[in-house]
Order: structure tokens, then sequence, then C-alpha cells
């Protein structure tokens, strides 16, 4: 007698293979660019099948988007009311490390959620900073402590934004170190290091009306919904005319951050000049970076929500300009800190970014000399240097 095969058992944690999937697809490719169909296969399921679970690519989506705050809130329910700031940062970080291949969504790709599911997001990650800010509160008794607790975050957040390869365990380290480094700030300088960056050039070209206008627009409504028709309207022409300039509106984008990208390293190649120790170049670095972002806060904003979607061919220059960008970082921080090898030096300098990502945006990225400030040495902090505060 022939022996049948043995079913297929479905696995009880289906549902959750799949929101790790979906989350990590909509990670790597942004909401509107990955499929139903690549995040099935992931699971080793069919779509069909993947639709009995989700009805749709956003129900799904929202979930995925709640999963790292939940992680979060559960992670530091855990932990005692009165525990040390350092607990707190560990109990964070090991949920964020462990998951950081899906950490993107709750970053970045948030912004595609419907307004109630945006506020329930935002009451969630609420809670964490919180919790957080009351222990920074508690062991750094001065003002900023909701500021200091978001940069603190934005630095362990840091990780879910590039993969450079290094052991979980250093990684948590460096990261631990430095959110204790920002949650302990003090006050920063009166006044920020002045620093020149090249203003964007004055739109005299249809192609350059088009970049001008096209950015705002992306920023305030999303680059998915944003229509070429509107960017046309926007600067007088007919949709059909866009195609004279743009193949289309992903070229549009990437030519707006290439723009961005070269007025950053302008900036840095002129700021750098006549520095003469590495902790003299990593201030006009740090200056640097905090002014740009503060003036480019909207591009930045649109780029980091929307380069991961765009294809191949126009992502690669995007990239290689950012990680030529980290190099000059990475060489002068090591050079400050010879300690540090090259990945740990990498994984700083992201968290130094997150830092001022997520300052700036709870300053709402007021563009004020105290603010810079502010900023400036949050981030100066998570590297492990001397505040420009002294």
């Amino acid at each position: 007698m022939t022996a049948q095969p043995a079913a297929a058992v479905r696995p009880r944690n289906r549902r959750q293979l799949i929101v790790e999937a979906g989350a990590a697809v909509f990670s790597e490719r942004g909401y509107h660019a990955a499929s139903m169909e690549e995040i099935a296969a992931r699971v080793g399921i069919t779509a069909a099948a993947l639709y009995r679970h989700f009805p749709n690519k956003y129900a799904l989506f929202a979930e995925c988007a709640n999963v790292m705050a939940d992680r979060l809130v559960a992670a530091l329910a855990e932990v005692a009311p009165d525990a040390a700031l350092a607990e707190i940062f560990a109990a964070v970080t090991r949920v964020t490390v462990a998951h950081r291949e899906t950490g993107g969504v709750y970053r970045w790709e948030a912004r595609y959620l419907e307004r109630e599911d945006r506020r329930l997001l935002a009451g969630k990650f609420a809670q964490v900073v919180e919790r957080v800010a009351e222990a920074v509160r508690r062991e750094h008794p001065w003002p900023g402590e909701h500021l200091r607790a978001v940069a603190a975050l934005g630095a362990i957040g840091s990780v879910t934004t590039h993969h450079n390869s290094i052991g979980r365990r250093r990684v948590g380290e460096l990261l631990q170190a430095a959110a204790r480094r920002v949650a302990a700030t003090g006050p920063a300088a009166a006044h920020a290091p002045f620093v020149e960056i090249p203003a964007p050039p004055v739109p005299r070209t249809r192609r350059s009306e088009i970049l001008a206008a096209a950015v705002p627009l992306f920023e305030r409504d999303g680059f998915a919904t944003v229509t070429n028709g509107r960017i046309a309207e926007a600067v007088g022409l007919v949709p059909s005319a866009l195609y004279r300039y743009f193949p289309g509106k992903a070229d549009i984008l990437a030519a707006a951050c290439l723009q961005a990208a070269g007025l950053l390293a302008q900036a840095v190649e002129h700021n750098l000049r006549g520095t003469t120790d590495p902790h003299g170049a990593l201030s006009a670095l740090t200056a640097t970076y905090v002014a740009y972002s503060f003036e480019h806060s909207a591009l930045n904003s649109v780029a980091n929500a929307e380069i991961a979607g765009l294809p191949d061919g126009l992502r690669r220059p995007l990239v290689a300009a950012q990680r030529e960008h980290i190099a000059v970082w990475e060489q002068h921080l090591r050079e400050a800190r010879p300690e540090l090898d090259a990945r740990q030096a990498r994984v700083l300098v992201h968290a130094g970014f997150g830092v001022v990502v997520e300052a700036g945006r709870r300053l709402r990225w007021a563009d004020r000399p105290e603010h810079r400030a502010a900023v400036a040495a949050l981030l100066v902090s998570a590297l492990g240097l001397r505040s420009p505060a002294g």
C-alpha cells in the first residue's frame, strides 16, 4: 500500500510571519513600491492565502506600522517604574536592534497611515517618549528633557536606517552609550557656530522651477498622491509639457535629492577648509549638517521617506552621495576617537544623524540659532565628543 504524502501543516503563527515579512518589505521598498505578491512570496504562501488574513495592503501596512511601537511599549512595561535610564535604554535597544530590518516602517513609512491610525500610533510613541523623559528628568534635572529623550531614541532608532554589518551585542553597546550621552547633554551654547550653506539656485529655467515647486507638494501631500498634473499646474504648464523636462515623477524627486546632496557636499568642502585637527573638523561637519537639515527639512523629509521606493538606476547615485558624505565623517571621527574601528564609527555617525532627525522633528524644524545650537550639542554627544557648550 502506497503511503500518502502528509498534508501541509499550516503554521499557527502565520499571521505573525506575514506581519514580519510585510514590515521588512515596506521598510526596504516603501509602502507604494511594495506588493502583496512580494510579501506573500517571502512567507512562502500565495497572495490569495495572504488576503485571507488581510483584506488589502493598507490593512497589513497599518498592523506592521504598529508592531514596533507595541513592542517598545511592552518592553518598557516590564521595566520597573523607577528604573535607571540605562535600564530603560537597554530595553529599547534590545527591541530595536532585534527588529532593525523592519523598524523603518514606523520611522518613515507611517506618514502613509490614515489620520486616525496615525493618531493612535503617535499616542503609543508618546508613551515611550514620556517614559524616557521621566527618567531623563530624574537623572539629569535641567530643562529640555523631552528633546533629549526623543534625540536619544533617535540615536537608537538609527540602526533601522542602515545595513552596516556589526554584531548585535556591539551595536547595542554603542547605541546605548550614545543614548546615555545624549540624555546627559547639558544646556547648549547660546549661539550655534556660523557656517555657510550654499543656497539652491534661483529657479531661472523650467527644469529648476519644476524642482522648486515639486518638493513642497511632495512634503505636504506625500509623493505618491501628488500627480504630474499638479506639478505642471504649479509652474504654469500643461501636464504633457512636463515630460519635456523629466521622464516621470520619480526623476523629479531624484533630481531634487541630487541637487541637495551637491549643496551639502559644497558646504562640507567649504567649511572644512582651515580646520587643523579632527575635533575642529567634526565641529565644522556638525554645524554644517545641522544647518543643512534645518534649511532643507522639507526635501530631507521627502527623500528619507521615498528614496527606498525609487528605481535602482535613480537611487544608486543618491546612495553613493550619502556614502561619500558618511565617509568624511567616519574618517574624522576615527581620528578623534582612534579606539573605534570603521564599522563602529559608521554606526555612531548614523546615530548622530538620527539625533538630528528626531530632535529637528520635535522642534518642528523652526530654524532659530538656539535650536541649531541645541541639536548640534546633542549630535556631538552622540558621537562621544566634547560638547560645543564646553
